[in-house]
């Protein structure tokens, strides 16, 4: 069974949008877990817009890398530059990508408009799991 594994800073928001969508768009064919190279906790704004699209991430725990999680994966994604920068070596069988996605955390202004950055970062991370499930599908 094949593993994926999404790591951004604090695992508060984008790997656990991550995490939670790759278990609703790859389903059981896959052993998913997120994980930060910090430990922010579990962004109340992540899990309501997580919420609007029909998943549920409101039991997911914030964690640091697991390095034996790490090191049987088949692909690494980070969602941000620091957890690029920042994660330990992994072997050269292991597929690394890197999403640069916006934090959603660091918008200012309006409540609507911090929202609206949680929002962008989903859908864009929903979007990218969709090409990440085409792109298996066309190898099988």
């Amino acid at each position: 069974m094949p593993q994926v594994y999404f790591l951004c800073t604090g695992n508060s928001c984008r790997s656990q949008m991550a995490e939670g969508f790759a278990k609703k768009i790859l389903g059981s064919d896959w052993r998913v877990a997120s994980a930060g190279v910090e430990v922010h906790g579990l962004n109340p704004r992540a899990v309501e817009v997580m919420a609007e699209s029909g998943v549920d991430i409101s039991k997911n725990v914030s964690t640091l890398i697991d390095g034996d999680y790490l090191m049987s994966s088949d692909l690494v994604v980070t969602l941000c530059g620091d957890a690029r920068d920042r994660c330990p070596a992994t072997p050269a069988n292991i597929v690394k990508e890197h999403w640069p996605v916006a934090d959603p955390a660091q918008a200012t202004g309006t409540e609507s408009e911090i929202m609206a950055a949680f929002r962008s970062a989903r859908d864009e991370i929903e979007q990218r799991l969709l090409d990440l499930q085409e792109r298996v599908a066309k190898k099988h």
